[in-house]
């Protein structure tokens, strides 16, 4: 099968970026023919000035990327087009170019851009709906993007625009959203149940079980405001077990968070910075617990697949796809998200308990096996593939 998949990385690498590589090494290794369509966001590093005007056009619809687009199908003509990122430089655009021709659309929903202009649910530390529960121009209003009315404006006409041009309600347009409760929420604002399938996130390669757990706690994400990190560490301070917590990752908050950290003396807290994925893979897995404190509504955090992969439990906000991947008191804890009381309570008893943390490591792992491996992933998206072509072929679109 020729599979051509599509994706915008960010400025900064995230989980998207790593599960548009990971699918594509898959397809590859299975013996497809994969062809990408790939435009950075760091091309918006050029617009400067008055130049940046040109980026509403382009995020709306980006009349280069459709142009590259069409000539790309014509030489290529892939049995089916995946997509995963369109924002900015690519835009949606590209998916009439697929309508037009008849060529089966896959697009995954790593967020909830097509509703929220963030594409989190996340504003003033805490989960926002407003912009389902009234209309874009609340986001507008409280310029929720970066913090400024006129960018956040420039995603809600995106939004808005191909709305009323039915980009996302094409017979031709299926999805595949990363959990159940992600896939609910989009059902009830409108996308078609019947063409949104549920295929979770996955790791490879499979970095095993370790030999052993070390004397550590971790957390693994972006230090940014949704992911709560500053919880993470209220909880630590609270605790009665100061364990040491190792914190992986970059973000807007990293320096912040670290300042807080040295200015409290929470010397048992290390912030290890921006570190490349196998060494990721490594420290989390010989981690005796993972520690996740977001308070969005996280699609499926890779970090928690990976731990999984390791063998390592998950104590993670009782909210969103968390609590559907993490099952209480089997993989992992819950907490009630945004309560550093509750947080410190559950971290202590973990530490404290390390024989039933184990055992829910083994069962985590054995959830990967059965869940979140490469194979399974594998068979999961043919499937899907399969059925997207045979009904696209069917309804003649």
């Amino acid at each position: 099968m020729k599979i051509l998949i599509v994706h915008n990385p960010y400025q900064r690498l995230g989980g998207e970026d790593i599960v548009f590589n990971q699918e594509r090494l898959m397809l590859e290794n299975a013996g497809h023919e994969v062809v990408t369509f790939v435009r950075h966001n760091d091309e918006v590093k050029q617009y400067t000035g008055l130049r940046q005007l040109a980026l509403v056009p382009q995020a709306i619809w980006a009349t280069d990327s459709r142009r590259q687009f069409e000539a790309l199908l014509e030489k290529e003509k892939p049995s089916i087009v995946h997509v995963h990122n369109t924002f900015v430089m690519i835009s949606p655009s590209i998916f009439s170019a697929c309508h037009k021709r008849g060529i089966p659309v896959v697009h995954t929903l790593h967020n909830y851009r097509l509703l929220c202009p963030t594409g989190t649910f996340y504003r003033d530390g805490r989960v926002c709906e407003e912009c389902v529960e009234k209309s874009l121009w609340s986001g507008i209003w409280h310029a929720c993007y970066h913090q400024s009315r006129a960018t956040t404006a420039v995603i809600a006409s995106m939004i808005a625009v191909h709305r009323k041009l039915n980009t996302w309600t094409h017979p031709g347009h299926f999805y595949i959203a990363l959990c159940e409760f992600a896939r609910q929420k989009f059902i009830a604002t409108g996308l078609p149940e019947d063409r949104i399938f549920v295929k979770p996130n996955f790791v490879h390669p499979d970095p095993g079980m370790p030999d052993g757990k070390d004397n550590y706690a971790v957390f693994a994400g972006r230090l940014s405001p949704e992911k709560r990190v500053s919880t993470l560490i209220d909880a630590w301070e609270r605790g009665t077990t100061h364990f040491p917590l190792f914190i992986l990752g970059g973000g807007s908050q990293r320096f912040e968070l670290e300042e807080d950290a040295r200015r409290r003396r929470l010397f048992g807290i290390h912030f290890k910075g921006e570190v490349p994925r196998a060494d990721v893979l490594r420290i989390v897995g010989r981690a005796r617990f993972m520690i996740f404190s977001s308070e969005w509504y996280e699609n499926f955090p890779v970090a928690i697949a990976e731990a999984f992969a390791g063998g390592t439990p998950v104590v993670c906000s009782r909210l969103g796809a968390m609590q559907e991947i993490v099952s209480d008191g089997v993989t992992g804890l819950h907490f009630a998200a945004g309560q550093p009381d509750d947080l410190a309570a559950k971290t202590d008893w973990a530490w404290t308990h390390p024989e039933e943390t184990n055992a829910m490591g083994r069962e985590a792992r054995r959830q990967f096996e059965s869940k979140y491996s490469a194979e399974v992933n594998y068979k999961l998206l043919m499937d899907i593939y399969d059925q997207v072509i045979s009904r696209t072929r069917a309804l003649g679109c």
